[in-house]
This record gives structure tokens, sequence and C-alpha cells, in this order.
């Protein structure tokens, strides 16, 4: 634990290092936000229930772009929990021209349903935007990082320790396009591969249906190909939710 710490806190330190001695691009600072909501409840033969919320802040600094990402999934079938997951991550990045930039992120996550309690990544690299132009985006980004897990108290009794941990290689790729003037596609990419491989897909259309309000169709895939034992490689979350954006 104090080694995943230690690690943190040197990436995270990184971009306030960086601040220091920079000279930043002249501007207003800038905020923006989505913030999206989706529930379904069925009685009756079943009960069913679920709720999905998320909020997703951008804020651009001079030369910095700062992302602030907040996800929490919540389903409950006949009294009984079947998914609960929490998700929070901040990513900053530094521009050094319209095209490369430096990044900085950092996550921590808890899914019970995977076998563990939590888990923490955090990362630091090179980025670079392919494309970015007024209904096209295209960017990946590569660069070292670490992982830790906490392993639930069952896991922990039948495999003898307690966490995982190791150093991967991180990769993103993140694309949006506009289909029309009220609808957007967006597609977007994470890989981490150390001891294991772990990779996120996330897949979204939106349609916008007045003003700031929209409505988004999103197919989320999570993947790792050494799952604890009983436990399988893939996840997968469709999800319909309404999204404000201001």
């Amino acid at each position: 634990m104090k080694t995943m710490l230690t690690a943190i806190a040197v990436l995270l330190a990184a971009p306030f290092a960086v601040h220091a001695g920079a000279d930043f691009v002249e501007g207003d600072k800038t905020f923006a936000g989505e913030a999206e909501l989706g529930a379904t409840l069925t009685t009756g033969n079943t009960d069913t229930s679920s709720i999905k919320g998320r909020l997703n802040l951008m804020q651009e600094l001079g030369n910095w772009e700062n992302q602030y990402l907040f996800e929490g999934l919540y389903k409950e079938d006949t009294g009984e929990v079947t998914a609960k997951r929490y998700y929070a991550g901040i990513q900053g990045d530094y521009k050094f021209d319209e095209k490369n930039y430096m990044y900085i992120t950092a996550n921590y996550e808890v899914d019970p349903f995977t076998g563990f309690d939590f888990k923490v990544i955090a990362s630091s690299g090179y980025g670079y935007k392919f494309i970015d132009s007024d209904n096209t985006y295209l960017s990946a980004e590569v660069g070292p990082g670490y992982i830790y897990k906490k392993l639930d108290d069952e896991q922990s009794a039948l495999l003898g320790y307690d966490n995982e941990d190791s150093v991967v290689a991180h990769g993103a790729m993140k694309f949006s396009y506009d289909l029309s003037e009220t609808s957007k596609f967006s597609q977007l990419f994470i890989a981490d591969y150390g001891d294991s491989l772990e990779g996120r897909s996330e897949t979204a259309i939106t349609a916008n249906i007045v003003g700031a309000l929209a409505m988004k169709f999103a197919v989320i895939v999570r993947y790792n190909n050494e799952p604890l034992d009983d436990k399988k490689s893939t996840d997968t979350e469709t999800n319909m939710t309404l999204l404000y954006a201001f």
C-alpha cells in the first residue's frame, strides 16, 4: 500500500512541478460539464430497479486541459444487489502545442463483483492529437503507470494475500465525430498491460432533444484477461441516459 501511495503521489505532483516553471498561454479560464442520469423501476411479478449517474467536468486553464469524471451504477433484482460500481477519475493534459501534450491521470474504482474491494490506477505520459477539427477529434496516449487492487475478504482468505499491484504500460485512444448538427458518435479505448491485461471500451451516440438536453446511448465493455477464479473476464454495460450539458 505504501508503494502505491508513493507512486500516485509522484504522478499527481508532476503537473504542479510543470505548472511552477511553465509559461502559460494567456486567456480566460473556461469550465464546462455534462451530467447524466438514467433509471428504471419494475414492479409486479418482477421487482427490479437500477440507476446510473455520471458527472463529467472539463476545465481549460492556460496550457492545461483538465477533466474530472465521476460515475455510479446500482442495480437490484428482487431485493438482491446485482451490480454496484463507483468510479472517480482525474486527468490533466499540458499542451506543448496544438498537437502534442503530456498527460497525468489517476482513477479509483469500486466494483465488489470482481472480487476486489477497490482498484487504483495512475499513469503519466505523452499524448498526440491526430485530428482536432470542428466535427472530428482523434487522439492517442501512451505512458508508464501503476495499478493497485485490494482483494475482498473472501478472495483474500482463498488466495492467502490481500492485494495485487503491478507496473503497467498504459494506452488510450479517444475518437469523436459529429454525425449531424444534433448528434455525435464517440469511442474510447483504454488498456493497461502489466501482470495482466485490463481494458475498457466505451461506445456512445448522443442526440440532442432540446437546448442543452440530450439522449445518450452507451455500451461499456470492461475486460481482464486474468480474472479471479469464478469471475468472468468480460463485463458489459448498456445504458440509456438523459444528458444535460452546461
